[in-house]
């Protein structure tokens, strides 16, 4: 039997805007031991993501909202200390929905095994969900062509910088919309063809400028005034991705929608919303595809890594205000 601590946090109450610390509760208890068909694990890396601001409302949505009192639902990679599956042996790396949390005891059928191809790391951000997103509703929904225009919401982040790198590698051309100078030049270092401080001025017109002949594909990961001003530069058929809606996930108030989606009509184009677990039969086939890129040094990856499990609520919001530079991870 062990005698280790688990140190985790659960959500002690439903936000009003953006999250606070007293949303949250960091709790001690002891480490269960692994029963037939489980394991141990010891979390090493936990992925913060947007989503998880909608997790936290208890509204319907593709998953469950947290229930108050619940261990913080998160993707997270770690080491298997002990196993009650076969499967399994000690020192494996793992990656799963192990939570906000210093250890993890989780039926082995729930986790999947990492294989030795790169850092642990980058399989929560290049090789994991933000890229499996981005991979899958690119190239499933989007439907890129080569010599086609993709332009791509919230693009300095973990998804949208990958998008961009996989539309170049498809003969696309790319046009990113990021916040800031630094922002934007990460952009161009990654292989953007054009960047779009939406800081900086008139996002409408910088399109405009940017994308001549219209917007192909638009993966939208911000909502609200951006995505109205995508849909007002459709070229005919376009093909515009719901990815995700990060200006409205902490509004007090009614989410906006488009206003200007009469261009759906007139372009004859197609808005769809995507939720990269519907394809979680095809993980594999995607890792492997992405990782043959990352080894022939045509898709890079970054992450901005915090540590300390203890820092939670305030990295958590790191995503909200702008302020991470790649995919936000929390060392523990």
């Amino acid at each position: 039997m062990t005698t280790l601590v688990n140190h985790r946090f659960t959500l002690a109450a439903r936000p009003v805007g953006l999250p606070t610390p007293t949303d949250f509760a960091y709790e001690e208890q002891p480490v269960r031991d692994p029963g037939e068909g489980e394991l141990l694990v010891k979390v090493r890396y936990i992925s913060l993501d947007p989503a998880m601001r909608g997790w936290m409302n208890d509204v319907r949505s593709y998953v469950p909202p947290i229930k108050l009192g619940e261990v913080f639902r998160a993707i997270a990679i770690g080491d298997v200390v002990a196993s009650s599956d076969p499967a399994f042996t000690p020192g494996d790396h793992v990656t799963g929905m192990f939570g906000v949390q210093e250890y993890a005891t989780i039926a082995a059928k729930d986790v999947t095994k990492v294989p030795p191809i790169a850092a642990l790391p980058v399989f929560l951000s290049t090789l994991g969900m933000p890229g499996l997103t981005a991979y899958f509703g690119l190239l499933e929904v989007g439907k890129p062509q080569p010599g086609e225009t993709v332009v791509v919401s919230g693009a300095a982040g973990a998804v949208g910088a990958v998008v961009g790198q996989i539309a170049k590698i498809k003969g696309c051309r790319a046009v990113g919309i990021a916040g800031g100078p630094e922002k934007c030049a990460y952009l161009k270092e990654i292989g953007y063809d054009a960047a779009i401080d939406y800081k900086a001025g008139d996002v409408g017109a910088a399109l405009r400028e940017h994308c001549p002949y219209g917007i192909n594909v638009f993966f939208d990961n911000v909502g609200g005034d951006i995505l109205d001003a995508a849909l007002a530069r459709l070229a005919m058929r376009a093909r515009v991705v719901i990815c995700g809606a990060i200006s409205q996930y902490n509004t007090t108030e009614r989410i906006a929608g488009p206003s200007n989606y009469l261009s759906l009509l007139v372009h004859r184009a197609s808005m769809t919303g995507m939720v990269v677990m519907d394809y979680a039969a095809r993980y594999a086939e995607a890792v492997a595809e992405m990782a043959g890129w990352m080894a022939a040094g045509k898709l890079l990856s970054r992450e901005d890594i915090v540590r300390g499990l203890e820092t939670f609520p305030v990295t958590l919001n790191k995503l909200f205000a702008g302020e991470n530079h790649g995919k936000l991870l929390l060392e523990v």
